[in-house]
């Protein structure tokens, strides 16, 4: 029987956009930029207003809060709903003028503030989907900010049922909304214990019913070279460009294989995503993602040969290779835990979805909180096209959401089950 909920997420996620939340890899702060908790703070406000008492904004930028659990059942597990606050820094989310095309029919999508800004089923095939359904935009010179507002504007719809419905019966919730995911920070200051959740779904997935339980390992690798730096009136025999080192390496990876632009499914690649510095000192930074841990390795290992074969022309120059863990594989984890997806799948098929269970080119919150004692994969939020301006979303699309999440609590409820650990 399909829920009747009185939604609340369209008015939510149209206020969310227009707060400027990007985040900054460059910053040493936490969070990387003081204008995440802008939102943070109209989050915790309103889930105040829901009776939600415990809602508070912490000094490194996490949203906590609890639904208090309604069921007379022992031994409910504690589940968790996470959605990241900050929008990705490859994008203006800056001043953004949020669009609802209603029922879309098929035809291109131009966007008013710059008409070359066109959405068209041909680049963006999941709109074929969407015959009858309301398209969000922004307008054309901004990101629309749906990854991962919508994620969090479906959160706080649902929460805002299940405060108003006693009737659905449920365990204990959790909320965690997080700053910086969009550069590799996003749980870096989240504390487990405080949390105390046995289980959580990150909202942060693409189309409708779309399950990640599988995403990339990621390692960073940092090459710093030092080169022999001398005038360059009298450079001759003795000049070693730490900068030309570095273009030289870049120059040398594959170029038919092992990059974003030439790999899809389940292969891995080698991304260079800076490149910085001058004749004496040079740096390049790496993003090298595949499933498995041996095949990062492999792929490292690539990424090595190719600067000591580069480093052969430069005798007098020397260069560190860094690695970096960022995150590893949820499905490591989650195959411990069938139970999480399961439920998450017969959630979906009770809100009339069709699960899409599936593997991630990327990472979530989700990959590094499964490592640390929360198995979490990702569900659908409905953003499309994300980190770019022709990001859009579907209102339909995100109301089946906002039901996946309450019926994820009913179903967590009727199940029952043993917890991972004691929870608070």
């Amino acid at each position: 029987m399909a829920l009747d909920i009185q939604h609340t997420f369209l008015e939510r996620f149209l206020r969310y956009v227009q707060v400027d939340t990007q985040s900054d890899a460059s910053s040493r702060t936490i969070p990387s930029t003081e204008k995440q908790k802008n939102l943070g703070r109209i989050l915790v406000e309103e889930l105040h207003e829901m009776g939600i008492e415990d809602a508070h904004l912490d000094e490194y930028g996490y949203i906590y809060a609890t639904i208090p659990a309604n069921t007379d059942k022992p031994n409910v597990p504690v589940i968790c709903f996470c959605s990241h606050m900050d929008t990705a820094p490859d994008c203006s989310g800056k001043d953004v003028k949020p669009l609802i095309h209603r029922n879309y029919q098929g035809g291109d999508i131009v966007l008013p503030d710059d008409p070359t800004v066109v959405l068209s089923p041909k680049d963006h095939p999941n709109l074929r989907e969407q015959i009858g359904n309301d398209i969000i935009t922004a307008s054309g010179t901004t990101l629309l900010g749906a990854d991962n507002k919508a994620g969090l504007a479906e959160i706080m719809d649902a929460a805002h049922y299940l405060m108003t419905h006693p009737e659905v019966k449920h365990g204990k919730i959790r909320i965690l909304f997080t700053p910086d995911e969009e550069i590799g920070r996003g749980v870096d200051k989240v504390d487990m214990e405080k949390l105390g959740a046995d289980y959580g779904y990150t909202v942060d997935g693409e189309k409708l019913g779309s399950l990640e339980d599988e995403t990339f390992s990621a390692d960073a690798v940092t090459i710093d070279i030092r080169g022999v730096s001398i005038h360059p009136g009298f450079a001759k025999g003795k000049l070693e460009s730490a900068l030309k080192i570095a273009a030289d390496i870049v120059a040398a990876l594959p170029k038919d294989r092992l990059s974003p632009e030439t790999t899809e499914g389940k292969q891995g690649f080698i991304h260079p995503v800076s490149i910085s510095g001058g004749a004496e000192l040079a740096k390049i930074e790496f993003i090298i993602r595949d499933f498995t841990d041996e095949m990062l390795e492999s792929h490292e290992n690539v990424l090595r040969d190719i600067m000591n074969r580069v480093l052969k022309n430069y005798p007098n120059s020397r260069a560190g290779f860094k690695v970096t863990e960022q995150y590893r594989n949820m499905k490591k984890v989650l195959d411990q835990h069938p139970q999480v997806v399961e439920n998450a799948m017969e959630a979906m098929r009770r809100a009339g979805v069709k699960p899409l269970r599936s593997s991630i080119r990327g990472g979530t919150d989700g990959s590094r909180l499964s490592f640390m004692g929360l198995p979490c994969p990702n569900i659908f939020a409905g953003e499309q096209a994300f980190h770019s301006r022709e990001e859009w979303a579907s209102v339909q699309d995100m109301e089946k959401a906002v039901a996946v999440i309450v019926e994820l609590a009913r179903v967590w409820e009727e199940g029952g089950g043993i917890r991972l650990r004691a929870s608070a």
